[in-house]
């Protein structure tokens, strides 16, 4: 059996303060590469490439730093986001807590998200246990749990 590598992509307006945010929030997860020796930024290194501005990237990619996690990259388009995700990502803040202290430990993280950026959509508080639904500065939904 094939094993392949997984890449979790976000479509957005704005790629690098998605990908900006996304890596403050899971931590551990940077740019690949620095900007060349030389330059300022990548648009600088693309202008003395020569490269058309029509013709560069509109993405930022993130890989882990820290563990092996899949790289996720920023992909810019065109349209805004009119529909519910099909696919999100969950943020597990508390394994193996219960109760209060889970709880404790899920409010601590959205706090932490919503200064980074997010918003909080709804809290729920269900037999199989506490979680927070959240989105990223797009509008993008995930959950912390």
């Amino acid at each position: 059996m094939t094993a392949y590598e997984l890449h979790i992509v976000f479509d957005c307006a704005d790629p690098d303060r998605v990908a900006r945010f996304w890596m403050r929030a899971l931590g551990g997860y940077d740019f690949p590469t620095p900007v060349p020796d030389g330059f300022m930024t990548w648009d600088d290194w693309a202008d003395a490439q020569q490269i058309p501005v029509d013709q560069r990237p509109t993405g930022r990619t993130l890989v882990d730093k820290v563990r092996d996690r899949p790289d996720i990259f920023f992909l810019q388009v065109p349209e805004a986001k009119v529909a519910k995700n099909r696919v999100h990502l969950d943020i597990k803040v508390a394994p193996g807590l219960a109760g209060d202290e889970r709880r404790t430990a899920v409010d601590a993280e959205v706090d932490r998200l919503v200064e980074l950026g997010a918003s909080l959509v709804r809290r729920t508080d269900e037999p199989d246990g506490y979680f927070v639904v959240m989105q990223d500065p797009e509008a993008n939904e995930f959950c912390v749990a």
